[in-house]
């Protein structure tokens, strides 16, 4: 193993201090993480108690929407003012986020709580894997975006089985309060072990850029849902917000080319790598959020188990995910080479939708958590190698921009999958249970059909019990087959990825810098990491 030496060459640090820094990064992540499954397994129980079943996409959607929306904008002004304080700031909304939703009493106050988490959200995500890439090589930057995804498989199996937890034991409104603890806790990490460069001057906002940009995602995510359900596509609604997601997209544009300081510039798109792989990622977010969005709450409904056990049919997928997201990254440091893994990955989710396609009730439980590893092992062998393909094409200035963008994309296919898929489902549900219902021994549902909750259904008599049962069967699993074009159109389009030389040390302007502010960098040579200060 190589020591720098020269005017350059610093003295290596003691290992605590990156495992320091990891540890609040890692923290971060993991509080956004889990917010986005934790809800899954209370979902139900939620809705039915807060009489909002009909809104139910909304609590899943509002926290995508405006995460996606806040991404590009944590990332450009990381780039321009140091990432520290911003982060700092989005766990404190997050925390905000929380308090409002544990003290929810309604629907339209549950909403608002997951839009102030998800303004907080979007920032804790991307911020989070900017620094890495500040202070992490590339080559070596594998490994640890590695144990970030498994941060996500970490977050994905602890979530929904807390949602269960809380739900069947102190009250859902846990799910909200258990971020309080873990946000003082990312805080600390954020405020004492996160060493960063310093920027000076004062940045140019480009606030036009925001203001269109918010515009478009939330027309697009509107039309999106609302279109073939709630309104018509024909409808002056639905025809509306389509003209304007297209004349703000438009504006946005032009408005991009202008500005000194744009939020997404547009020289990313000359990059043939970020377009393949900004697309790959949008369309496995859509199959990603679509598939596994809705499916603790059609397991609790169609299978009738609790929302604990719910939350532990999961696990199968997670810990696939968390495995093949580890493997993959210490391949990619070990080998450099990663063009592979993204391809394998998005044809195993496609093999993952087909299977879950086939669901029925009554269905032997393995076999759904056989299905589930398989997604598992495509999402883990997908997801972080994406973001280092995109961070590898760019230098350290822009890197927080570039992250952001890709991510900003992915989001918008999570959050049209979510959005897309839950209103296709609940409009499904909606009309089977309609037509179902009426016919039914004993009549209507007590309270209607939007009050339904699991517990509510198991008291049921088994005549109307298998109705509800069969009507959520009938209403979500054609739309996973639905999406599995989606997957192999990733795998085709990732073909065509140039697998470039991933850099083995940290660019030399930046290290400079970084290193008269006294903060800790990673580089590597041909065998292992030198760590550096």
């Amino acid at each position: 193993m190589t020591t720098p030496s020269g005017p350059g060459a610093v003295q290596a640090p003691q290992r605590r201090h990156m495992v320091l820094l990891f540890v609040g990064l890692m923290l971060s992540m993991l509080l956004s993480a889990l917010n986005q499954t934790v809800l899954s397994t209370a979902l139900p129980t939620i809705v039915g108690e807060l009489n909002g079943v009909s809104d139910m996409l909304w609590v899943i959607t509002a926290f995508i929407l405006t995460s996606t929306i806040s991404m590009p904008i944590y990332g450009k002004l990381g780039d321009l003012m140091g990432r520290k304080s911003l982060l700092i700031a989005a766990i404190l909304l997050f925390m905000i986020g929380s308090v409002v939703g544990a003290l929810a009493n309604g629907m339209g106050v549950l909403i608002t709580a997951r839009v102030i988490q998800g303004l907080g959200g979007g920032g804790l995500m991307i911020l989070s894997q900017a620094v890495i890439a500040d202070v992490v090589p590339p080559r070596e930057r594998g490994k640890y975006m590695g144990m970030m995804g498994g941060v996500f498989a970490i977050a994905s199996v602890a979530g929904p089985l807390l949602g269960g937890w809380f739900t069947e034991g102190p009250g859902w409104r846990w799910v909200f309060w258990i971020n309080i603890p873990l946000g003082l806790l990312a805080l600390a990490g954020a405020a004492f072990f996160l060493k960063l460069p310093k920027h000076s001057g004062k940045p140019k906002l480009d606030l036009g850029g925001m203001v269109l940009m918010a515009i478009a995602t939330t027309c697009l995510v509107l039309f999106a849902t609302w279109g073939g359900g709630k309104y018509e596509w024909s409808d002056p609604i639905i025809l509306a917000l389509i003209a304007g997601t297209l004349a703000s997209a438009v504006a946005f544009v032009l408005v991009e080319r202008r500005t000194a300081e744009p939020i997404i510039p547009l020289h990313l798109f000359k990059d043939l790598n970020f377009n393949l792989s900004t697309f790959a990622g949008l369309l496995i977010g859509v199959a990603m959020f679509g598939a596994i969005g809705y499916l603790p709450t059609y397991l609790q409904m169609a299978f009738s188990v609790n929302a604990t056990e719910s939350g532990l049919l999961m696990i199968p997928m997670m810990g696939a995910l968390l495995v093949s997201s580890i493997v993959s990254g210490q391949l990619v440091s070990k080998t450099g080479r990663y063009k592979w893994m993204p391809i394998a990955g998005s044809l195993l989710v496609a093999v993952a939708l087909v299977l879950l396609s086939t669901l029925k009730p009554g269905q032997p439980l393995w076999e759904i958590c056989a299905y589930l590893a398989v997604m598992g092992l495509g999402l883990g062998l997908s997801m972080q190698i994406l973001v280092l393909v995109v961070q590898n094409s760019f230098p350290l200035r822009e890197v927080g921009t570039a992250t952001a963008s890709n991510n900003f994309f992915r989001q918008i296919g999570a959050t049209l999958g979510s959005a897309v898929v839950g209103s296709l489902f609940a409009g499904r549900l909606a009309e089977l249970l309609s037509q179902r219902l009426p016919a039914a021994p004993g009549g209507a549902v007590p309270g209607g059909s939007n009050s339904l909750t699991p517990a509510l259904v198991s008291t049921m008599p088994p005549e109307i019990r298998n109705l509800i049962i069969s009507s959520y069967n009938d209403a979500l699993t054609p739309i996973f087959l639905w999406m599995v074009p989606l997957a192999l159109t990733s795998a085709v389009v990732l073909f065509f990825v140039k697998e470039k030389a991933l850099a083995t040390a940290v660019e030399h302007d930046v290290l400079s810098e970084s290193i008269s502010e006294g903060n800790i960098l990673i580089a590597a040579d041909d065998e292992d990491a030198a760590v550096r200060r």
